[in-house]
């Protein structure tokens, strides 16, 4: 009897430890979890090995396989040199194309953790003691590029969805498109086996250079910095959601980069800024997915450190810092930020940008003669860097890249040993990288896990719907105006109209053997307009002509009536262009600005249209002035062009706002993003929300009694900018206060708005009529608030008035009249339940009663039928007990309500039915069994 009651009492304690874990506890243990593992596989490390997973490197071939021609390298330096990370890029010809580029891609990332796997199962010499040691199996991280919108951007060019550039999401100003796109994007790379994007680029785009060559066109959401960082955090989280939370995502290029005039891949650039001004433009996006982020989805796991550097970055506008990625002072300057510092103590990494790139090359040697490859990567490391990305890493006098590799890990192996200091620095960025990998594959390192699905591949490539809906919202119409071009252009092409399309098509490969393809077709917008329109007979086929840009640069310079592209655009009704980037490094890209220069005797008269496949501030005004109409769509995936073709035939109407400044039609993305004059500013008491219960009937709010000296809170409605959209976060709203009969304001407050809406608060100074209005820049006119207080104590109700135009600061001919508005009510949830939940004191009676109901039928059991009919009565009341508790905390249907109306009453009376209930099963059960009966 005393073994079996010992054995219940083992039975209850471990069902208490198992019900009342709350989900908030679980977290904190997984989090403690994942810090303890990184720390215990730190201390098992060799110094080779530790130094390995600071870095990540690239490799030439599709293969890494050790007996593989082109994978024998990379093969040595992942079971050799126990390297953290590769990096896979169409420079490297590490895809194939056609349709193998999905499989073989797949095929490779699966050998290389494959490879990482295998040099954990056998024993290697341990150089710094000379025993040997089996190395310790921790995944790599495989990363890739992918942009969007193709080549170059794109890494993967066939197979995968064709997802829009990130400026075309930019001109939706929609977050959860963003989110999709991300989706997709996260999806698709963790079944080929990635597992580290590098992206997006949370660059604000703050004044365009279309012709310095130093522009990132469309890599960047845009221009305006709260919303690069709203669309950022919306990317992100979709990749984290599609990937299930298996890709590590590296923002880059931090701390930005829209303010330089040189590319990053190309020439360390120097912006003149100081921190100050970076904290209000360029850093405000990586705040935004970093220390400000809403949720840890939407939080960038990584941030890549770009090469630039800043002149007047302390204050002093003649003094200029090194590159951030080298410069140790600046680069804590910028980590030590509030954002980032909370971001790092909670597992942020710093990935340094390419250190192997002709901008580092230049900086450190102008003449490009001479790199030192170990001593760059231990300047890189020692700024901060966690991670060291090294692509092209050949110093001089190395027999190739992969001799540059051995060589820089060796020479960090050999300083972890010989540099106290420099061994605690590498600790500290390995131990990141451990948590960080740990959280990858949820605590547990098994090669299963790090291995794509075949069956992944069927799910790539099929969510060309999402960015078709990208495509419909982005496209924008540029110039002229809306009612401008209904008059210009009433009607679209007729079936007897001949139209030329001039398309700048360019040439690319998956990989150097590769067929060379373009990324837009000569005849793709003929194509597309064919397609959707010669079956209905709005189109004659035989009246359509595609040229591309190279056949106009040709008849340019070969003089008058020498090709037919010139007779052809002689008769032509309608010339249409789809023009790409524009670049004064590709002559072929400005041939549209040639042609309107040179010719305008073959489109004077005629319907001009063109199309910006890419950046949308390429032509100037001038150009732009000869032009019917001049759209943006960002990219030119198909789905654009078929948007493009729809537009042409007045099916569609764009509905995309420029996301960047435009100077060619003074359009500034500042001014874009301010508060609409046009608008009128809502203004309502912020009264606080008080629950309401419920009933037949939802009782009328109680006014406030207010006197002097009471306070009152206003709020606004949703402030919208010159698009339609809300203004931008940090939007300043000033709230006056006036008495009747004063022009004066007696008191003025300004709030900023937080996703559009504006706060203030009030203190009532006297008594009489009080009127309450808000302004926002050019916004001036909003509803006005009016109480009424008595000279004593009573209650005062708000009274709406018609919203008051204040005055413009610019003359008007015509007498200005005011607009009547009714102020809306604050909107009052109704019907709102308070939703009630079990308490710790209500698991602990229950847990008594229960232990109590489960004795008492073990010991009546016990010694009436025996031990086991004993053990089954102790059971059975736990069970029952326990399942009614859980069914309270799980908030089952009747719950809510039980606990509300009863509380802890109601807990005790639940678990003492499901107690009973089993009890009363045991001994239906025993009569059963007495009676020969199985029971059911």
């Amino acid at each position: 009897m005393q073994s079996g009651l010992r054995k219940l009492i083992a039975i209850v304690f471990i069902l208490s430890l198992i019900v009342p874990g709350s989900v908030g506890q679980a977290s904190l243990s997984y989090q403690t979890t994942a810090d303890e593992l990184a720390q215990a596989m730190l201390n098992r490390l060799t110094p080779e090995e530790r130094v390995g997973q600071l870095f990540l490197v690239t490799f030439t071939g599709p293969e890494a396989a050790s007996a593989s021609t082109t994978g024998e390298k990379i093969y040595e330096l992942i079971v050799n040199y126990h390297v953290g990370g590769v990096i896979l890029s169409l420079s490297n010809d590490n895809f194939v194309g056609t349709d193998q580029t999905l499989p073989i891609a797949q095929s490779l990332t699966d050998q290389l953790q494959r490879d990482e796997y295998s040099a954990s199962q056998s024993t290697q010499l341990n150089p710094d003691t000379n025993e040997t040691f089996t190395p310790a199996y921790i995944p790599l991280l495989i990363g890739i590029s992918q942009e969007g919108d193709g080549y170059p951007y794109d890494q993967i060019l066939s197979g995968r969805t064709p997802l829009p550039s990130q400026m075309a999401l930019g001109a939706t100003w929609r977050t959860e498109l963003s989110r999709q796109v991300g989706n997709v994007l996260g999806k698709e790379l963790a079944g080929l086996g990635f597992n580290l994007l590098l992206g997006p680029s949370l660059d604000v785009l703050e004044v365009p250079t279309s012709d310095s060559g130093g522009d990132l066109g469309v890599r960047t959401f845009g221009g305006d910095p709260f919303w690069v960082g709203e669309l950022g955090q919306a990317y992100i989280a979709g990749v984290h959601e599609g990937s299930n939370g298996k890709m590590v995502v590296a923002a880059k290029h931090f701390p930005g980069f829209g303010g330089s005039d040189r590319l990053p891949e190309e020439e360390v650039a120097t912006v003149l800024s100081s921190l100050e001004q970076l904290k209000q433009i360029d850093l405000a996006p990586f705040f935004a997915v970093t220390g400000d982020a809403p949720d840890t989805l939407s939080m960038t796991d990584a941030l890549i450190v770009s090469h630039i550097r800043y002149q007047g970055f302390q204050g002093n506008i003649r003094a200029t810092t090194r590159p951030v990625s080298f410069d140790p002072q600046a680069f804590s300057q910028l980590i030590s930020l509030p954002e980032f510092s909370t971001w790092r103590q909670t597992g942020g990494v710093m990935i340094s940008d390419n250190l192997g790139s002709r901008a580092v090359r230049r900086f450190y040697d102008p003449s490009g003669q001479t790199f030192n490859g170990p001593l760059v990567a231990r300047d890189a490391f020692l700024a901060g860097n966690d991670l060291l990305y090294l692509d092209n890493f050949l110093s001089s006098g190395d027999e190739d890249v992969y001799t540059s590799y051995i060589r820089t890990l060796e020479f960090f192996a050999q300083k972890y040993r010989e540099d106290t200091a420099f061994a605690q620095r590498v600790d500290q960025s390995v131990l990141l990288i451990l948590k960080l990998k740990y959280k990858l594959y949820n605590n547990s390192f098994s090669v299963a896990s790090t291995l794509p699905s075949t069956d992944a591949l069927n799910s790539i490539g099929i969510s060309s719907q999402v960015t078709f809906s990208v495509a419909q919202q982005a496209a924008t119409l540029i110039s002229p105006s809306p009612e401008e071009l209904s008059n210009a252009i009433p009607l679209p092409p007729s079936r007897e109209d001949n139209i030329v399309f001039i398309s700048d098509t360019r040439v690319y490969q998956q990989c150097t053997n590769c067929q060379q393809q373009y990324t837009l077709s000569v005849d793709a917008l003929k194509n597309a307009v064919i397609r959707l329109y010669s079956t209905s007979g709005q189109v004659i086929p035989s009246n359509l002509f595609s040229y591309s840009f190279q056949d106009l640069t040709d008849m340019l310079n070969s003089g008058i009536g020498q090709m037919q592209i010139e007779n052809d655009l002689r008769a032509a009704d309608w010339i249409v262009f789809a023009m790409d980037t524009v670049s004064n490094d590709n002559p072929v890209s400005l041939a549209l600005r040639q042609f309107l220069d040179l010719r305008p005797d073959l489109f004077q008269g005629k319907r001009l249209l063109v199309f910006a496949l890419s950046e949308p501030y390429a032509l100037d005004s001038t150009d732009i002035s000869k032009l019917s109409a001049y759209y943006a769509l960002y990219s030119r995936s198909s789905s654009f062009i078929e948007i493009a073709a729809r537009i042409l035939f007045h099916e569609i109407q764009p509905s995309g706002h420029l996301p960047v400044s435009v100077p060619g039609i003074g359009y500034e993305i500042l001014i874009a993003t301010s508060p609409d004059p046009n608008q009128v500013i809502r203004v309502y008491q912020d009264v606080p929300f008080t629950p309401i219960s419920e009933g037949p009937e939802t009782p009328a709010p109680t006014p406030t009694a207010m006197t002097v000296g009471t306070p009152i809170s206003v709020v606004t409605g949703v402030i919208l900018d010159h698009n339609g959209n809300q203004v931008p976060d940090g939007t300043v709203v000033t709230f006056s206060l006036y008495h009747s009969g004063e022009n004066v304001p007696s008191q003025i407050v300004e709030g900023q708005t937080a996703q559009g809406i504006a706060r203030a608060n009030f203190v009532i100074d006297q008594s009489g009529e009080i009127n309450i209005r808000a302004v926002s820049g050019q916004a001036v006119n909003s509803d006005v608030l009016t109480f009424e207080i008595p000279p004593e104590a009573g209650t005062a109700t708000p009274v709406p008035e018609t919203p008051t135009q204040q005055p413009s600061s610019t003359p008007t001919l015509q007498p200005t009249f005011t607009v009547t508005a009714t102020p809306q009510e604050t909107p009052v949830p109704t019907n709102v339940k308070s939703q009630g939940q079990v308490k710790f004191g209500d698991w602990m009676i229950a847990l008594i009663v229960t232990a109590l109901i489960s004795g008492a039928n073990f010991w009546f059991s016990n010694s009436k039928s025996g031990l086991r009919w004993g053990v089954r009565g102790a059971l059975l009341p736990i069970i029952g007990g326990m399942l009614a508790y859980i069914y309270l905390a799980v908030n089952f249907p009747g719950s809510d309500s039980l606990i509300n109306q009863m509380g802890g009453w109601g807990v005790l009376l639940t678990v003492l039915l499901g107690a009973g209930i089993g009890a009363g099963a045991m001994w239906l059960w025993q009569m059963m069994d007495l009676r020969h009966i199985k029971p059911v």
